[in-house]
């Protein structure tokens, strides 16, 4: 079994990390549920406890790279379907994320009323520029 990893929870995570942790997380959270397994389940073959696996499948907390093995052999699922698109961005170009694409990344992050809000200023913005 592998032991939990500590994690520094004052360091925060960038907007495009929370992101992917958060769908990782997801993922085993759809995976395992579709096999009937518990959190509790789960912990218990992972080594770790039930409140650290909630936190990885709530992308609060990073899993650790060495954890991602023993989540796909106990889920029998491949890495890639845990990755989902994050596994084939890298064909796309690049280098630093664009302006737009952190923006748009912090976007994702605010609550669903601002997210509107925001989206109808695009809108408008967009509206007027295609004038």
């Amino acid at each position: 079994m592998l032991a939990s990893t500590s994690y520094l929870p004052d360091t925060p995570m960038a907007v495009s990390d929370r992101a992917f942790y958060e769908q990782l997380g997801q993922r085993i959270a759809e995976h395992r549920k579709a096999r009937g397994i518990t959190q509790v389940e789960l912990a218990k073959t992972l080594g770790i406890a039930q409140q650290t696996l909630a936190h990885y499948e709530g992308g609060t907390v990073r899993i650790a790279i060495a954890m991602l093995a023993a989540v796909t052999q106990a889920l029998d699922v491949s890495l890639e379907d845990l990755l989902g698109n994050f596994s084939t961005k890298s064909a796309g170009k690049r280098g630093p994320t664009s302006r737009l694409q952190q923006q748009l990344d912090q976007v994702s992050q605010l609550p669903k009323a601002k997210q509107k809000f925001v989206s109808e200023m695009l809108d408008t913005v967009l509206k007027q520029a295609s004038r």
